[in-house]
């Protein structure tokens, strides 16, 4: 899957960041190992495609800066309110070069403990690898059908990775576990003890008594 984004340098004097954005315009700055720093701006509904279909893991053409650039998407800053991006950085990657990148994970079959009733907990929904970025997946599969019985886990070492692609963090990790569904035990009510109340009632109806005679 070939993903190609068009760029714009940004000139001195040109737009200012909010102008951009008001255009519908995102600013960025594209840099790396072997490529200057440059001021860039792409149409934010483009973006936001691209983004949807690559996520940080794909590559991603950039067109409009002379020869096509190839990039991952390195991060982006969302506005915290209306949750758009308001500025991304693009990493520009060299071929043969290794690259460390968060790929995602998507957990597929069932686990037979989880069938029994005991519940599954997921500890990490992502998977930094390290790579050739020609040979980046998109999303790491993990198998969860392994999971027999409480106690079970998935580590890190345990994932099959594809071919070129190395674990860029703990083997030891834990990836996903299963445990023993809690039951919470409902508090007993309290009984008002209606003897000690007839008592009662009875002693003052004595004292009533006496007093009467």
């Amino acid at each position: 899957m070939t993903l190609t984004l068009e760029a714009e340098v940004r000139k001195e004097g040109g737009p200012s960041a909010a102008a951009l954005r008001r255009a519908e315009h995102v600013p960025a700055v594209v840099y790396g190992k072997h490529t200057a720093p440059i001021s860039i701006s792409v149409p934010g509904r483009a973006f936001g495609k691209v983004l949807r279909e690559a996520g940080e893991s794909s590559i991603v053409n950039l067109t409009g800066l002379g020869e096509e650039l190839p990039v991952l998407i390195h991060e982006v800053d969302l506005d915290p309110v209306r949750h758009v991006p308001r500025h991304i950085d693009f990493y520009a990657i060299t071929k043969g070069e290794k690259v460390e990148v968060s790929v995602p994970l998507s957990f597929v079959g069932e686990s037979p403990a989880v069938k029994a009733g005991a519940n599954l907990v997921k500890v990490l929904h992502e998977l930094e690898i390290e790579a050739d970025p020609m040979n980046l997946p998109h999303e790491i599969e993990v198998d969860l059908s392994v999971l027999a019985q409480v106690g079970d886990q998935i580590l890190a070492k345990d994932i099959r990775l594809p071919s070129g692609v190395e674990l860029f963090i703990e083997p030891e990790e834990v990836v996903a576990l299963i445990q023993e569904v809690e039951v919470e035990e409902e508090a007993p009510t309290e009984t008002a003890d209606l003897s000690s109340i007839e008592v009662e009632k009875k002693g003052k109806e004595e004292t009533g008594e006496a007093e009467a005679a």
